[in-house]
């Protein structure tokens, strides 16, 4: 007879497929259109708050792995922390203003900034950058991430640039900013500084050279390809030879590749990917390759400068590309923006300028002294042919920079530039660093000692897509004006109109009330025309973001949390502001991440073409394995993803999943109000399992509130996979399948299952966001509780009772003993005397305790091993082929076929089994039904 309709078989549309990619945007639509992120804030109003406060990332692109890191590690606290019932509104923010948006602007856009003007082209990179914010809010959305995605902050709104002026007033006025040295647009022929507004593109013809620079001091680096350093030299590019008087370093990029060449008797080192154009330049056709290393391996490197008595230090930055040249910058900090901003690195070296007003090689170009810059430039290049060290050369015709009024060439030349005095708040900025807590810990010093070191700080920048230093000159003297008032005025009409306002008004207007100077006496004022470092914008969120928005509670936020770059950006520019203003510290704590690099360890780039994008990762896997990889992960160092990575991470969410399905099955005639068992009611095993439950919930609980994701994934894995699936699930499928429906111990059974499952799913909500709502959707639900969605839930809180130590200890040797017979019963069907495990009865021999113990426990341990019978002897009968336990020490056992016949329902081998193809139990159980 076929007996399968008697069975209480699963019954669950809890589909074993994720088909994440499938299901998700279904879920997040239903997010969005219920507003779940202010359905749970009002829940949790008037309770305790928890703030992370979102650092910006630049709306100027696609998202990738590392935003969408960070993104999820924020999501991941933020739910925890709501669950937990703190009021956690979370306002994401966008950094909008300079450098990256304005060339992505230019470059899509065609735009020519002298032509079109400030305002148009300020409104231009303004709708650029909005574009990219709406495309990466998207993106956010679909990774599961809640938010109030309808009220971000964004710095280039004029609420935020009023209250970023108000920032810059308050140090102002207390005397922490002042103007410094800094190379900028310098007109010779007009003997003036140029904003960028100011200057022209033409087409001129210039000379390109490739110098060969001798090592010095190669800090062991370089000796052991070339033996010596005698014949041994770096390659600099450059198309200004007449700049090479103010050389003191040379630039490499930290993570390009650089190779040795030997060519001939001499060594060169430059960029690998450039060698080959340098080399057939050069019309050099043999050459080897002797040895590779990284830019930052050569690092403090020193070269001889060809013609001058002095020193070039190599250092590094991340301007030097792979466009052109050699990969090896010429660095005059003197002449060149990007030059000067990385030698500010490096406190030894201190910038000349050999290059006066009217363009004129001063003392310091030594023989080029007395020449105008342009004619110099052919002077420079016939000395280094005449030395040797000139390696190769070509005219080409580029764009060059000239002045719109006098339509010359133009340089570029250090001069004076708006700075923040760190020294005037240092120490307070280092008092305030000790009052965080700081994971990891060496966080503290870290931060510590970049400020302690650092120089002060540039905020001015010789842009046009930003905000305007709101500072006034005097027209006859050239005095700064700024006070409260001209501050205050300024705020309000940004506030009003927006910072294209300074652009559009005059100054006195700006200044709301006409001024004299105090040191001439002058009524005319002019506007400064540097806009404010973007690391100023994102720096005063502090006050124009958490202070500015009520349901933030102002500063302190209790959280920042962002890669570990930012000890650097972020988190220094935020302090040092909120410091200057009084303040202390804009955090309560600070949590960093790594960086994303592939399966092998290396950093993430198209040349090597290991880069994954977040949108493939969903589109192929889901967005929840994306997150089950950052869950996974230990964040606090550099992370690696690969498509191996995903597909084991597929693999863990299958277990996890079916765990989910098999209790959904299971429990399909359950419900928590009608059909719970009281715990001091139920089965041993169901007890033991809700004590497992107990000791996960501690565990993951002290993992989430210190932020040690990995160590709370890696335990819901082995709980799901090791207790659950493993153990007690596949031990308890007899009584649920075979036992009357509404029995107590079935009952039981299913009770431990539901609390086990409404537990799983609510810890694993702030990872696995999607999945666990469509688990949520499954469940069967108590009265009273919410259940429109699991990120309504609160946090589980399980009953003490369920800490059973007595139990547990018992259950150990339980375990223990059924790890030895698992041992035994594989051995017996690897030789056939068995086919599974109920057609086998277990044999043990034992003594003493080890003997009562199983005596007591024989049908708890034949239903734990899974096997048809259990006989006990004495030791002393122990056979030859008997196998001794490993785990419960002092037992012996042996496999023998089960007796009796196999019941046709359970399948269980039992002597009661009659024509009728049952077991004794399974006539019960129909009896009763």
């Amino acid at each position: 007879m076929d007996y399968s309709s008697t069975l209480n078989l699963p019954k669950t549309d809890f589909s074993m497929r994720a088909e994440l990619p499938k299901k998700e945007p279904v879920i997040l639509e239903k997010w969005l259109a219920e507003d779940i992120y202010h359905k749970q804030l009002k829940a949790n109003e008037g309770h305790k708050r928890f703030v992370l406060h979102d650092g910006p990332p630049y709306a100027n692109g696609n998202i990738h792995l590392g935003t969408a890191l960070n993104k999820i590690l924020k999501d991941i606290v933020v739910k925890y922390y709501s669950m937990n019932g703190y009021y956690t509104p979370f306002v994401p923010g966008w950094d909008t203003h300079g450098l990256p948006t304005e060339q992505r602007a230019i470059k899509e856009l065609g735009l020519k900034k002298d032509e079109v003007g400030p305002v148009v082209f300020r409104n231009a990179c303004r709708d650029f950058a909005l574009k990219y914010l709406n495309i990466q809010r998207e993106s956010f959305k679909r990774l599961g991430v809640r938010a109030d995605w309808d009220e971000p902050y964004v710095t280039l709104t004029k609420e935020f640039e009023g209250e970023q002026i108000k920032v810059f007033g308050a140090m102002a006025t207390k005397g922490y900013i002042y103007k410094g040295l800094k190379p900028v647009y310098w007109c010779p022929d007009c003997e003036t500084a140029l904003a960028e507004a100011e200057i022209e593109y033409q087409e001129d013809n210039t000379t390109s050279i490739y110098v060969k620079f001798k090592v010095k001091d190669d800090k062991g680096v370089l000796v052991p390809f070339t033996g010596s350093l005698d014949k041994t030299y770096i390659v600099i590019w450059t198309t200004t030879a007449w700049t090479l008087p103010g050389n003191l370093a040379i630039s490499l990029n930290p993570e390009f590749s650089y190779s040795v060449y030997k060519v001939g008797e001499e060594y060169l080192v430059m960029a690998t990917e450039l060698a080959k154009g340098v080399f057939e330049k050069a019309g050099i056709a043999e050459y080897e390759e002797i040895g590779r290393v990284k830019g930052k391996d050569l690092e403090y490197v020193k070269c001889e400068h060809p013609f001058m008595n002095r020193d070039s230090l190599v250092i590094v930055g991340e301007h030097v590309t792979l466009d052109a040249g050699t990969g090896c910058v010429h660095t005059a900090p003197g002449f060149g923006a990007d030059d000067f901003t990385v030698c500010q690195k490096y406190p030894e070296i201190k910038t000349i300028v050999p290059v006066d007003g009217k363009g004129m090689q001063t003392e310091e170009a030594g023989p080029f002294a007395g020449m105008f810059y342009a004619k110099s430039d052919k002077a420079v290049i016939e000395r280094l042919r005449e030395d040797g060290s000139l390696l190769a050369s070509e005219n080409i015709l580029h764009q060059y920079p000239h002045c719109w009024r006098c339509k010359k060439p133009i340089i570029f030349r250090a001069t004076n530039q708006w700075f923040v005095s760190v020294d005037a708040f240092r120490d307070d900025a280092l008092k305030a660093v000790k009052g965080v807590r700081w994971i990891p810990d060496w966080g503290e010093e870290r931060i510590s000692n970049m400020i302690a070191d650092r120089n002060d700080w540039c905020i001015s920048r010789q842009r046009i897509w930003g905000l305007p230093i709101p500072i006034f000159y005097c027209e006859e003297c050239g005095k700064e004006l700024v006070n409260q008032d001209t501050i205050d005025n300024i705020s309000r009409i940004f506030t009003e109109k927006g910072s294209n306002a300074w652009f559009e008004l005059s100054a006195e207007e700006l200044m709301g009330k006409k001024y004299t100077c105090p040191c001439c006496g002058g009524t005319k004022f002019r506007k400064e025309k540097d806009i404010m470092d973007v690391w100023f914008d994102s720096g005063s969120t502090h006050k124009a973001v958490v202070d500015r928005r009520p349901e933030l509670g102002g500063v302190p936020a209790d959280l920042y949390l962002e890669g570990n770059d930012q000890y650097r950006g972020w988190f220094q520019s935020s302090l040092l502001t909120a410091v200057a203003m009084g303040e202390g510290a804009p955090y309560k704590t600070v949590l960093t991440h790594g960086y994303v690099v592939d399966g092998q360890g290396r950093k993430m780039s198209k040349s090597l073409g290991n880069g994954i994008d977040p949108a493939d990762i969903i589109k192929d896997y889901g967005a929840d394995i994306l997150r089950l990889w950052v869950a996974s992960s230990d964040y606090k160092v550099d992370i690696r993803i690969s498509k191996d990575i995903l597909k084991q991470l597929t693999e863990v969410y299958r277990k996890i999943r079916n765990t989910a399905r098999y209790i959904l099955g299971n429990t399909d005639d359950y419900d928590p109000d009608k059909d719970a068992v009281p715990y001091e009611e139920m089965e041993e095993l169901d007890k033991w399992a809700l004590g497992r439950l107990y000791n996960l919930l501690k565990s993951v609980n002290e993992a989430y509130s210190e932020y040690e994701f990995h160590a709370m994934f890696h335990k819901i894995h082995n709980f799901c996979v090791v207790d659950m699936s493993n153990f007690y699930l596949d031990i308890i499928k007899d009584r649920l399948y075979t036992s009357r429906a509404d029995s107590k111990k079935r009952r039981s059974a299913q009770t431990a299952m539901y609390v086990i499952l409404d537990t799983l799913v609510r810890i694993l909500t702030p990872v696995l966001a999607f999945t666990s709502e469509e688990i949520w959707s499954m469940m069967k639900h108590r009265e009273g509780e919410n259940a429109e969605s699991v990120q309504l839930a609160s946090w589980p809180v399980l009953p003490e009772c369920y800490d059973n130590k007595e139990i547990e200890t018992k259950w150990k040797d339980v375990i223990d003993l059924k790890s030895d017979a698992a041992k035994v019963l594989e051995n017996a069907r690897a030789e056939k005397v068995i086919g599974q495990s109920l057609n086998a009865c277990l044999n043990i021999y034992a003594d003493g305790a080890q003997y009562d113990f199983v005596d007591s426990h024989r049908e708890i341990l034949k239903t734990v091993c899974i096997t048809s019978g259990l006989e006990l002897f004495k030791k002393s009968e122990k056979p030859e082929n008997a196998t001794d336990s490993e785990y419960y020490k002092g037992v012996a056992m042996v496999i023998s076929l089960a007796k009796g016949k196999k019941c046709e329902r359970c399948w269980m081998f039992d002597e009661s089994v009659g024509e009728d193809g049952l077991c004794d139990r399974c006539r019960r159980e129909l009896a009763a039904k």
